[in-house]
């Protein structure tokens, strides 16, 4: 049976395919495909609850939730964990053949309370329900303080909303300094979520109309992406890289060659790699022309906020444009599935 373009590019490359926000048929779907990892955001539960298919299998855990817990937030958090450690089942054959290096299934907890103390709660409770499932932590400046505390006991963590080389290089350090001498490390790994530093930018110019070159534009995230990638190696070698947000294929097959594990959506963007079956191009390690990362600076700040190594402070993260547009769907998403669970709760 011939192999497939996920199949070939692990067999061809070190770039894994992981998937992201799946159902219980995507992931077996998925993992059938090729795919080693999953990442799980808090849009995952209101994508649960609006899939007509999925819907009396959310009610049917839901339920009994709701006869325990008075708090619709609180009813939510249990809920999601509940939902993806159902799909984490499904990866542990990965994660158990693998020795625990495959098969990892992130989760992030509630967007609208995001300090230290939060994330590291919702971190605790969330990767108590399988041993392969990891805390999936925004790189903010609550975010470093909570990836510390829990790097320190033990917990493996997928630390996301990377939209700047600056807020990589911080997980870095954080890293280094919790693990020098530890002799089993915990999983680290970085999400840098290249397509939305793309959809930020496409809409930035559209909307104030910038003159730019539409190719050189089409490369933005791509070149932040190869410019992280290639600093985070060098500081710090074992930290993995996830590049994610695919807004095109191109989020994907650009990255083919690098090191990496890419997570993409199964609609739209896995099944129609699959159906192209493209020839498996290393298309990593062509570098930007410094022409167009000239272009790039000159004209769009947030490009330079974005790639320039000393651009933003930890204290701006959380207000970088990209990482608002990123973290405004988990916003509404979560808002969503709180009013079908207020809903439920009243029938």
């Amino acid at each position: 049976m011939k192999a497939n373009y996920f199949q070939r590019v692990q067999a061809q490359t070190p770039t894994r395919f992981w998937i992201n926000n799946v159902t219980r048929e995507q992931a077996r779907l998925a993992i059938e495909a090729g795919a080693v990892g999953c990442t799980q955001n808090p849009a995952y539960t209101w994508k649960m609850m609006d899939a007509p298919e999925e819907r009396e299998y959310v009610c049917s855990l839901l339920d009994p939730i709701l006869q325990q817990e008075a708090d619709d937030t609180q009813a939510l958090v249990q809920l999601q964990r509940a939902l993806v450690e159902r799909v984490a089942r499904q990866f542990m054959p990965l994660y158990e053949k693998s020795g625990g290096d495959l098969g990892l299934v992130s989760i992030q907890g509630d967007p609208f309370h995001e300090d230290c103390d939060t994330i590291v709660c919702y971190a605790r409770y969330n990767c108590s329900a399988s041993p392969n499932i990891i805390a999936k932590i925004p790189v903010t400046e609550e975010g470093l303080k909570a990836i510390e505390v829990v790097l320190q006991e033990g917990i493996s963590v997928n630390a996301t909303e990377v939209l700047s080389v600056r807020q990589a290089l911080d997980v870095c350090r954080v890293y280094n300094r919790i693990t020098e001498g530890v002799a089993k490390k915990p999983h680290i790994y970085f999400s840098h979520i290249t397509g939305i530093f793309d959809q930020y930018l496409s809409e930035q110019v559209a909307r104030e109309e910038i003159e730019v070159c539409p190719d050189a534009l089409w490369q933005a995230g791509i070149a932040a992406a190869k410019k992280t990638y290639w600093m985070t190696r060098e500081v710090c070698p074992k930290m993995g890289f996830i590049g994610g947000g695919a807004r095109g294929l191109q989020h994907f097959t650009e990255m083919v060659g690098a090191d990496a594990c890419i997570t993409i959506n199964w609609k739209g963007t896995a099944d129609r790699l699959i159906e192209q079956d493209m020839p498996v191009v290393q298309r990593f390690f062509m570098p930007t022309p410094a022409s167009v990362i000239e272009e790039l600076r000159a004209k769009l700040p947030d490009f330079r906020k974005g790639y320039d190594v000393d651009a933003l402070e930890p204290s701006e993260y959380e207000d970088f444009g990209p990482v608002v547009l990123f973290r405004s769907g988990f916003e509404t998403a979560w808002k969503n599935a709180l009013e079908f669970i207020a809903e439920r709760r009243r029938g």
